[in-house]
């Protein structure tokens, strides 16, 4: 299973229970800065409670949006975060971390992380389909 969470509007605690709930394992940040203002949505402690609830944490900072697509994302820009995503995908350090992140899908059920709501207008979408297109497996927005 792929599954795709933001926390925008949810607290740790609920953020937790529904990963739980769909039977997720793993949880791959996929923010370039794995900080937040949102309590409990930093990286460090982040980790350390889903790893009290039994759900592995992996970070691939190199799957984040840079600034200028987070932006645009945020202006409601979303053709503009695509393009900007897409040629970010061409990296390195992203083409490293999508191999790392393809590994993942094969070994169990993961939710991909990041700050936005709704997948509809976020890089969590592109990522999702791109699974999809490689791996044959379908996803959901939890």
């Amino acid at each position: 299973m792929i599954a795709t969470i933001g926390y925008a509007k949810a607290t740790q605690d609920a953020l937790i229970a529904r990963l739980q709930g769909a039977g997720i394992g793993r949880l791959v940040d996929v923010r370039a800065v794995a900080a937040s203002r949102r309590a409990g949505f930093s990286k460090r402690v982040l980790a350390a409670s889903l790893g009290e609830a039994g759900i592995d944490y992996v970070h691939l900072r190199g799957l984040g949006t840079p600034k200028p697509g987070r932006d645009a994302a945020r202006k409601g820009r979303v053709d503009e975060m695509r393009a900007i995503f897409a040629a970010h995908l061409e990296t390195p350090e992203a083409q490293d971390d999508w191999a790392r992140l393809l590994a993942l899908v094969e070994e169990g059920p993961l939710a991909l992380l990041c700050y936005c709501e709704h997948a509809a207008g976020c890089h969590r979408r592109v990522l999702s389909e791109r699974l999809e297109a490689e791996t044959g497996r379908g996803w959901t927005d939890l």
